[in-house]
């Protein structure tokens, strides 16, 4: 199958449905190719989740919405973003590495001229698209040039989840909400979605649709409803080395990892984290800023960072149960078994520690309104066992996230695992093979790049043999590339230092073979090399390629 999906007009998810018709005895006339329904398209984003966060990806947070989801669809172990917020979205939405289309680094406050956006090609099928959530992105959705969503609300206020003073009802400002309003940003964002897709099965009950349900659960602030807290008291009183290992032991029962759990690294530290002395007293006397042993720990810090992390778990609870509304929604318009829905997280939990917002009141409790908290090293590193560090790194902590596929109608496979590597730029490529739909190669005189990305489809029968693909990761000054079962890495200041591993028997990157297998790693290296460069010209073609990189604004 080609990387531009569908240039020849079929896709290879309408060529296995026919064969299949064929097998079972039926017609492959035009007739029947016309009536294969093409899904709608329910893409789930979760917001610094962490590897094993969820319960069918052996953690302890309760989540049966999205543990149902795997259980009768299919969960992917090695499937990889780009490492942070906005870098993630930009794949997820365009199909191409974020250096392709110029948002890691930012080059300028829009897209290179070629760049379309999902909604762009499946509005073109017929779809109605939708956003409820983060964006996080150039220009608005709504607008039809750029972005394409028929429909959204924009939460742009990343700072708070209870009184956000900046949100949208497309492209429309909102008023600020006030705390006694009783808003909650994940019920807020499903309560959205929900009326959307109401809206939809009134006017629009033929079409097919795209939802884009962008959740800001997990990200910092540790905002949490109290009863979601409640249902988590005491849960995390043992502290994050024991979560940790519990983590990596279901993990590995679960088929999801091998080898050891990642190293707890207290010397490694987000340099753009507020210091100890300003988390101490300006936050919270229990608020440490390194991962070290849970048992060096006084009594008032482990009360403290336990609290934190039943905030943490009950984010994550409380998106699930939305979720779940969601899905209800679908149910009651009938349209349940023809949705697929994609779930997976913008990047790996965070170990950053900052004061934003509000900033926070001195000593107020993680969870409510009055705080600005942030997970940190220590429960970042549980959150992600059994992989190693963090968000904004490219080790496998910053960039792996779950994956749940599930399709009622279009998979049969119920509770399998896929272990092939694969990569949020497969997103785009597959919602096309979905949709039946194409990309054409060239906007306004501009040819754009084949896609880097491959269809998913093929993988919802059976695993796919990928081998020769190699993944490009670059964030920050964090490097690395993954070739079938090796991953070359390199971590930022760390003197331009790579390492290698074989991830296929040492997921938590513990055993460095770089020195043992040079030749091997050169390899890699150059490989990397080599993309980076295509990726950065593709990212400033028709730009001036001296213009000053621009920071991206954090309420995009």
């Amino acid at each position: 199958m080609m990387n531009r999906i569908n240039k020849k007009g079929t896709s290879w998810l309408r060529v296995s449905l026919l064969i299949s018709l064929s097998l079972l005895g039926f017609s492959c006339s035009a007739q029947d190719q016309a009536e294969v329904r093409r899904p709608n398209i329910l893409i789930v984003l979760a917001d610094d989740l962490g590897y094993s966060d969820l319960g069918c990806y052996g953690g302890e947070i309760e989540t049966p919405v999205l543990d149902s989801l795997a259980a009768e669809g299919l969960r992917y172990s090695n499937f990889y973003n780009d490492g942070r917020c906005w870098p993630s979205r930009a794949s997820l939405m365009t199909g191409y590495y974020a250096q392709q289309v110029a948002m890691d680094p930012v080059y300028g406050h829009d897209w290179p001229q070629w760049t379309r956006l999902l909604p762009h090609y499946l509005g073109a099928r017929g779809y109605q698209n939708y956003l409820s959530g983060k964006w996080h992105l150039h220009h608005g959705p709504n607008q039809k040039e750029h972005s394409g969503f028929d429909r959204s609300y924009r939460l742009a206020d990343h700072d708070r989840f209870f009184n956000p003073k900046g949100h949208c009802l497309d492209d429309v400002q909102l008023p600020a909400v006030d705390l006694s309003e009783g808003y909650y940003a994940t019920v807020e964002i499903a309560d959205r979605a929900i009326s959307f897709l109401q809206e939809h099965s009134d006017y629009y009950p033929e079409d097919p649709f795209m939802l884009y349900l962008a959740f800001t659960a997990p990200h910092f602030p540790l905002h949490a409803l109290p009863e979601d807290m409640a249902r988590y008291d005491g849960k995390y009183d043992e502290g994050w080395d024991v979560l940790q290992e519990r983590r990596h032991q279901r993990a590995t029962k679960l088929g999801l990892t091998q080898g050891k759990a990642a190293v707890r690294r207290p010397e490694i530290t987000a340099s753009w984290s507020v210091s100890e002395e300003r988390l101490r007293t300006e936050l919270h006397p229990g608020e440490i800023g390194r991962a070290v042993a849970w048992d060096s720990l006084t009594a008032e810090q482990k009360r403290f960072q336990a609290d934190k992390m039943e905030a943490h778990a009950a984010m994550v609870d409380r998106m699930d149960r939305e979720l779940g509304r969601v899905l209800e929604q679908l149910e009651l318009m009938g349209e349940r078994d023809d949705t697929i829905v994609i779930f997976l997280s913008d990047n790996g939990a965070t170990a950053e520690q900052m004061i934003r917002g509000d900033e926070t009141a001195f000593g107020a409790n993680p969870g409510t309104a009055e705080s600005f908290l942030a997970l940190g090293p220590g429960w970042s590193t549980a959150a992600n066992s059994p992989l190693s560090l963090h968000k904004h790194w490219t080790h496998e902590g910053g960039i792996a996230s779950p994956l749940i596929v599930n399709w009622p109608a279009g998979i049969r496979a119920a509770g399998e695992i896929r272990s092939e590597p694969t990569h949020i730029v497969d997103i785009v490529p597959t919602a096309l093979d979905l949709a039946d739909a194409f990309a054409d190669d060239d906007w306004d005189g501009m040819a754009a790049p084949e896609f880097p990305g491959r269809s998913l489809v093929e993988s919802f029968a059976s695993e796919p043999d990928w081998e020769d693909r190699a993944l490009f990761f670059s964030h920050s000054g964090s490097r690395g590339l993954r070739l079938g079962d090796w991953k070359a890495v390199m971590r930022r200041n760390n003197d331009q230092i790579w390492e290698l591993y074989h991830i296929a028997e040492d997921r938590g990157e513990t055993n460095d073979l770089a020195k043992a297998r040079p030749e091997l790693l050169d390899r890699l290296v150059a490989i990397w090399e080599a993309k980076h460069k295509e990726y950065k010209e593709d990212g400033l073609r028709g730009r001036d390629p001296d213009a000053e990189v621009v920071r991206i604004h954090k309420n995009w």
